[in-house]
């Protein structure tokens, strides 16, 4: 029965992105169904919006489909077999037709338009290359979730004294990941930049061999996994130049057996007396920022970063935090920044309350944050983000106002000694707490954690609620939207959705 729900909201979104023959690429993260389109004209939005199983899209370089997590997890499968199968079925078949229909080279104009722009606003090197680090960690994310929660459950046994025969097993479980996570980090980055995934990987997994003990570079021996994931991507991309170099002059006839050989020597060479030691001395200086930021400026970096994590988010620029989040949980066991940035989406849920309460006659606001209030308290934002307070406008702001709030009160127990981490990095909202670890005991880290919630939750909803909106704001919004276009303000039919047009105002 699940298998076939989750295939037939695959069918339903697969016409609305223009069918199989207008889908280039097909992969999903955490939350979102990300495609690759030949057309964006061809999108029908609006009722791709209104699908019950879709919380909202995100138009960015690839287009991506808001479904939540472990919902997108099982529509993506379904989705690429779909698309497989209409491509096998019509491979030379035009674009199927729709409302946007129009001529081949109008649709030609109007797609290169469209790249064009989206091109020229998204494809800076920067964003390219945080794109590209996204790429490398957030397949990894499943892995340090599980591994993660188990490690928690592994220390409340042991702190109970409880099961001593498993827990030994379970801290193996825990810890086997993260000890190679070098290695798929390797393997990662060699893929994503154009490489041999398993040469990557086999670079990299030199950084955890315990061999490397016995060498010494700059004057010291070095450590297994000194370096960590920094080194470990370090010596993946080298790896990958390196092969690229090869295969250029190499000939074909011998190029399987010197190309491999000699990517894996160079790289291997600079990593063990040159990589290591310098991305171990920037992960250790990574460690004593993060640590020394929260202790000694603890409220006002947490005002900061909680404030400003949702406009970080929307810039694209939250992935260059992927790499210090998982060097601080293999330096520590937990990082401790994403406590203080899951604030933001405290202020999120705060604000979207507020919304709903001022907008007590615009029945499709208030359904859309019906529908998307359980995903944001579970930390999945984009919901509330894109289909509330982003096309609000100030709602936004007071959203980042809750999140500063949040972040300040989590900052300040940092500061006083009481650290809150989150073993892996991925969930927020109430889906961090079985995540969260500290120096103080789980009782008091889960505390904090709650209370900074409770913080986010009553600043989003006050700021919101008094300074969210202007006079002229709730004039044109505080509406039944039916009303206001002279229709019945009646009930709409059952398995119709509400108009939501009010909500990009």
């Amino acid at each position: 029965m699940a298998d076939s729900k989750n295939r037939a909201t695959a069918a339903a979104i697969l016409p609305l992105v223009g069918g199989a023959s207008n889908i280039t690429s097909v992969a999903h993260c955490m939350t979102r169904l990300r495609l690759g389109l030949a057309d964006r004209a061809l999108v029908d939005e609006d009722a791709l919006k209104a699908l019950p199983d879709v919380m909202g899209v995100v138009d960015d370089e690839t287009y991506q489909i808001v479904l939540g997590p472990g919902k997108v997890a099982r529509v993506t499968p379904e989705f690429e077999t779909l698309v497989e199968e209409g491509k096998a079925a019509a491979p030379a078949a035009p674009v199927a037709s729709g409302p946007h229909a129009v001529t081949a080279d109008e649709l030609a104009a109007q797609g290169a338009e469209l790249r064009a722009a989206r091109k020229a606003k998204n494809a800076t090197p920067f964003k390219l290359f945080l794109r590209r680090i996204a790429n490398i960690f957030v397949p990894l994310i499943p892995a340090l979730i599980g591994c993660g929660i188990i490690a928690g459950i592994n220390g409340l046994l042991i702190n109970l004294h409880w099961l001593p025969g498993v827990t030994p097993a379970l801290a193996a479980i825990a810890s086997g990941f993260m000890a190679l996570i070098a290695v798929f980090v390797g393997y990662n980055t060699a893929k994503e930049f154009g490489g041999t995934p398993i040469l990557g990987g086999a670079v990299a997994a030199i950084i955890v061999y315990a061999g490397v003990a016995n060498i010494e570079a700059f004057g010291q021996k070095l450590s297994p996994g000194q370096g960590g994931v920094l080194g470990a991507l370090g010596a993946a991309v080298l790896a990958t130049y390196i092969e690229k170099w090869c295969r250029k002059w190499v000939p074909e006839a011998v190029d399987v057996l010197v190309t491999p050989t000699l990517t894996v020597l160079i790289s291997g060479l600079v990593t063990i007396f040159g990589l290591m030691f310098v991305a171990g001395e920037i992960s250790t200086g990574i460690g004593t920022a993060a640590n020394w930021l929260l202790d000694n400026t603890g409220a006002f970096a947490g005002l900061v970063l909680g404030g400003l994590f949702l406009p970080l988010v929307m810039l694209g620029l939250h992935q260059a935090l992927i790499p210090i989040h998982t060097t601080l949980i293999e330096q520590q066991g937990y990082t401790v920044l994403l406590p203080v940035l899951a604030m933001a989406g405290a202020g999120q849920v705060g604000c979207a309350i507020a919304v709903f309460k001022r907008l007590k006659h615009n029945k499709s606001i208030r359904t859309t944050i019906k529908s998307a209030l359980p995903a944001g308290f579970l930390g999945v934002g984009e919901p509330l983000i894109y289909g509330v307070s982003l096309p609000l406008g100030r709602p936004f702001i007071t959203a980042c106002v809750g999140g500063a709030a949040g972040g300040a009160f989590v900052g300040f127990f940092s500061m006083i000694g009481d650290k809150v981490g989150s073993t892996a990095i991925g969930p927020s909202g109430w889906a961090l707490f079985p995540l969260l670890d500290g120096n103080k005991g789980l009782g008091t880290t889960v505390a904090i954690y709650g209370a900074g919630l409770l913080v986010g939750y009553i600043v989003g909803f006050v700021a919101t609620y008094f300074f969210g909106f202007s006079k002229q704001m709730l004039v044109e919004l505080n509406v039944d939207t039916r009303t206001a276009a002279g229709e019945s303000p009646a009930p709409a039919p059952a398995g119709t959705t509400e108009p939501k047009e009010p909500a990009k105002v």
